[in-house]
């Protein structure tokens, strides 16, 4: 059975044909995202830096067969954004800041139904209001913000041309795992102009997974088929126990197929910078200019903070256990890498500290940085300054 609104899609044309180059902000790439994966609705409340997602979608989606609401808060938005789904329909919803602690309860639902919701978040400045334009602040909140095991998808892409990507796949993953999948932008991203390869996923064979309803099903319960139990409350300790119990043996044995990463520059490497996001950029471009100039650097790039690809990380450090640790928030990045390692690697690796809460991080700035490691200017002070952020 198919949803009301995908019965209707034959009368409107495919939002993208083949393949077009297009030059616009990145707020713009998620809605073209969204509309080639087939989202038939959006469900939002404004806030910025994310508001540009609804407003080209309410002005884009028509012409598709997609529709929008705006709701009363994120709260609403999140709930609303179940109920479509759970009645057949590829919906979806974007917030940051303040409404991405309101949609943790959806979140967290979700993650108890199996609901394939996807989220994109386009991170501000915090705590609470703080400012409207830009940070890496909210990666706890988003992996691991509900009150449950954060059996979460999280992309954390870099570019536009990545934001295209993984909001595909995000559609795709969500409802062939039917867990919470969510795309970690940034505002800079959000509101900054660049190129962009838009284009037919079909026409790459890719199929994103189809919907299927949740209720509304024919027959009678108990008659005809099996009745559907979705919930989310139970009475006892042990119910719950065994209802959690498969739902996260099924998240960790799908979490190595999911885990992605970018790696460069590893040979004979005596620091690795790491960062992700639209740092992690910075990053990647900061190693590169200092192999032109011969210093012996590498870099790693997580592109899934949730399940974080750790185990390419303990290989890349056995190897070179010096790690600068790049991020615009106080450690968040750094604190899921000392999850990751653990252990007696995680004693032997040195790390330098980058922090940089709701502030722009530039590749002149990592280029010098890394001199300051390399020639031994950073280190006492910088691993004094990380273990006071470990607290």
């Amino acid at each position: 059975m198919i949803s009301k609104l995908e019965t209707k899609k034959d009368e409107y044309p495919r939002p993208v044909e083949g393949e077009r180059q297009a030059f616009m902000y990145g707020n713009e790439v998620v809605v073209w995202a969204a509309l080639a994966a087939g989202a038939e609705c959006l469900y939002g409340y404004p806030i910025t830096p994310q508001n540009e997602v609804m407003h080209y979608w309410s002005r884009l989606a028509p012409d598709y067969g997609g529709k929008f609401l705006q709701t009363e808060d994120e709260l609403s938005a999140g709930f609303a954004t179940l109920g479509g789904i759970m009645a057949g329909a590829r919906c979806f919803s974007a917030t940051a800041g303040p409404g991405t602690i309101l949609f943790q309860e959806p979140l967290a639902m979700a993650e108890m139904m199996r609901i394939p919701i996807v989220l994109v978040v386009q991170q501000r400045g915090g705590p609470s209001t703080a400012t409207v334009i830009y940070s890496q602040q909210e990666v706890f909140l988003t992996i691991f913000g509900g009150n449950g095991e954060g059996l979460r998808i999280v992309y954390s892409p870099g570019s536009h041309q990545e934001m295209y990507d993984y909001t595909l796949k995000a559609f795709d993953v969500a409802w062939k795992h039917r867990f919470p999948t969510l795309v970690l932008g940034d505002g800079y991203q959000a509101k900054m102009r660049e190129r962009v390869l838009l284009y037919d996923p079909a026409a790459r064979g890719m199929e994103i997974e189809p919907t299927v309803p949740f209720v509304g099903l024919p027959g009678v319960p108990g008659v005809d088929r099996e009745p559907a139990h979705w919930r989310n409350a139970f009475s006892v300790e042990e119910e719950l126990y065994e209802e959690l119990e498969p739902i996260i043996n099924d998240y960790y044995r799908i979490a190595p197929s999911l885990m992605e990463k970018e790696e460069g520059y590893l040979d004979g490497a005596e620091l690795i910078l790491t960062g992700h996001g639209i740092v992690g950029r910075a990053v990647r471009t900061a190693v590169k200019e200092l192999r032109e100039e011969g210093f012996p650097v590498g870099f790693f790039r997580p592109l899934t903070l949730r399940p974080f690809p750790g185990k390419d990380l303990i290989r890349i450090l056995d190897d070179c256990p010096r790690l600068l640790v790049v991020e615009s928030a106080q450690g968040q990045l750094a604190k899921l890498i000392r999850i990751s390692i653990g252990g007696e690697l995680d004693h032997r690796v040195q790390m330098y500290p980058y922090f940089r809460p709701g502030l722009g991080i530039s590749a002149e700035e990592l280029v010098e940085e890394a001199k300051a490691i390399l020639n031994g200017k950073r280190e006492q002070k910088q691993e004094k300054e990380f273990s006071m952020s470990m607290l």
